[in-house]
């Protein structure tokens, strides 16, 4: 069915959760729907608020500009603005903001009558962003320990924290995050590559059929899980990769407060060695 028809097939009121008719409709391609409205609220309002913060600080240097957390000291409770406050309506705005989105695909996946596997997978991208700046600050008692909003601010954020538990990567979570991610790129650069290699041939040649993508991996590594089975794969795998990522950064602390290569310390008691 070509675009243009299914469009109109495809673009009826219905299928929104919220707001009902209110903001059932489109502009040019987008989908708005009542948390369309809200995704926008949130998203100009802490953006908004980012800029605001950078003019009050020191430097306008993009590499620089910092929305830190509220101090330790300030626990669990509602920060001033200018000592971390700011941090915590931003925070609010951002999951308002992807939530707001997720629920646009969910009302865009009612719409047109498909699984609800698009929004799902945001979900733990959301998840695990909820885990850095709500689960472990609230298992930790203060709202300072989330990450601050900057670049160079993050990443000493993210450096600090490694050290704080000396070797991060004998976390073994990360260690499952990190391989989850790298096989993630491999599998889906082959799959990537494959569709490629059988549907994009050389002027003169005709289009591969799937039978000729199953049989090259048949014939590389011995089986072929198809092409429906490529696609669940590529799910699990970057699915995998952020909820490992998530679980390595809440047990840093709440749980876990020794450094990493402690841990292992089983290992290394287990009878087999003695």
């Amino acid at each position: 069915m070509a675009m243009l028809s299914f469009e109109r097939k495809y673009r009826i009121r219905g299928g929104t959760l919220l707001g009902g008719d209110l903001f059932d409709f489109w502009v040019g391609p987008f989908f708005v729907g009542f948390f369309g409205v809200t995704g926008l609220f949130f998203t100009v309002l802490g953006t908004a608020l980012v800029i605001y913060g950078a003019a009050i600080g020191p430097t306008w240097n993009i590499w620089q500009i910092n929305i830190a957390p509220p101090d330790i000291t300030y626990g669990l409770k509602l920060a001033p603005l200018k000592e971390g406050g700011l941090w915590q309506i931003i925070t609010m705005c951002a999951l308002g903001s992807f939530l707001s989105w997720m629920m646009r695909e969910v009302e865009i996946c009612r719409k047109l009558g498909i699984g609800y596997h698009v929004p799902f997978a945001f979900g733990v991208a959301i998840f695990a962003y909820f885990t850095l700046v709500v689960i472990r600050p609230f298992l930790m008692g203060a709202w300072g320990y989330g990450f601050p909003y900057g670049i160079l601010s993050h990443l000493d954020w993210v450096s600090n924290t490694g050290y704080q538990y000396l070797h991060f990567h004998y976390n073994p979570a990360h260690m499952l995050a990190v391989t989850f991610f790298f096989t993630t790129t491999l599998a889906l650069a082959m799959h990537g590559g494959l569709i490629l290699s059988a549907t994009n041939p050389k002027p003169g040649e005709t289009v591969k059929t799937p039978e000729h993508e199953d049989t090259f991996f048949r014939d590389t590594i011995g089986y072929s899980i198809g092409t429906l089975g490529i696609h669940r794969l590529g799910l699990f795998l970057a699915l995998s990769a952020g909820f490992w990522s998530a679980v390595c950064i809440v047990i840093s602390g709440p749980f876990w407060t020794q450094g990493w290569p402690q841990w292992w310390g089983w290992w290394l008691n287990l009878p087999v060695w003695r």
